[in-house]
């Protein structure tokens, strides 16, 4: 079972909390944000989606085949906040077929930098406190993703270790996955396996010499024991964190109830980021990355 803890009373993670962590590649931390603070940042970001979501180009989010990322709006994004489409949101005809504000898939990736709110909300000495635990030294904040898991449309995120898009040498990523709702089984909560980064990575996604987007495998013969999988149900305000080999996914919503999750993605600071990653930040940008503090 993955393990499940709180801050201790000087908001320290727990000691046996990062072993867990090594051990499993993830752990659960329970009571990490308030309800209020979960209700800010929702509210925060539908008042996004009613800003970006107009003069988004309709790019649809599949990890299924990684489409979006022939799209320059999905790479703008990476030092912006984009829109991103549910592939249920639009009919037959390409119209769509809910509501704006149920139409979204997501919203990235850079409002832990560009929006205040966002910025308070993903940043503080608890945060720092658990990448301490975790043995994360230096860390560095690459990309912020708010993600509705919208009721009825949700679609399917396949099984896939967030390494593969983020890679650094050696191997640093991080995942923080904040529930911002409650999510369970019935709404598309995450499900993993624990112990399985152990493993490394089956493959990355990188530029090549031409500049383009692709996938390349590193161990195409790589297989998760499925069989472990383990179903992260976890009440609003929870906070997950795993390795970035850690294999996960989730299902598709077709309740009646949304799952929104906003998650984080730090590196080391000391770990080497080749240019190859799809996101990139220009020195002309004057926004390099930043910590938790």
């Amino acid at each position: 079972m993955v393990h499940r803890c709180r801050l201790d009373s000087n908001d320290r993670l727990p000691a046996e909390a990062g072993e867990a962590y090594r051990r499993d590649g993830v752990i659960v931390i329970e009571d990490f944000v308030s309800a209020e603070q979960c209700n800010v940042l929702k509210a925060r970001a539908l008042a996004l989606v009613a800003e970006h979501a107009p003069e988004a180009p309709g790019t649809v989010f599949s990890t299924r085949d990684q489409s979006h990322a022939k799209d320059r709006y999905f790479e703008e994004s990476a030092n912006r906040i984009g829109a991103f489409f549910e592939e249920g949101a639009f009919d037959a005809e390409g119209k769509l077929c809910v509501p704006l504000d149920r139409a979204i898939n997501k919203i990235g990736h850079a409002m832990h930098d560009l929006d205040p709110l966002f910025d308070a909300f993903s940043r503080g000495p608890r945060l720092q406190a658990v990448a301490e635990g975790i043995g994360l030294d230096h860390p560095q904040l690459v990309q912020s993703m708010y993600i509705f898991k919208q009721p009825g449309i949700g679609g399917e995120v396949m099984c896939h270790q967030d390494s593969t898009f983020l890679y650094t040498e050696p191997q640093s990523v991080v995942g923080f996955w904040f529930a911002i709702e409650d999510a369970h089984r019935g709404n598309g909560c995450l499900g993993g396996i624990p112990g399985e980064h152990t493993k490394g990575l089956r493959e990355v996604y990188m530029r090549d010499a031409d500049g383009k987007l692709k996938m390349e495998p590193v161990q195409p013969e790589l297989k998760w024991d499925m069989s472990r999988l383990e179903w992260l149900e976890v009440k609003e305000g929870t906070l997950i964190v795993f390795h970035g080999a850690f294999p996960h996914l989730s299902e598709p919503n077709r309740s009646e109830q949304s799952r929104h999750a906003y998650t984080l993605h730090a590196i080391s600071g000391d770990a080497d980021y080749p240019a190859g990653n799809w996101i990139q930040r220009p020195a002309a940008l004057n926004m390099p990355f930043r910590g938790f503090v």
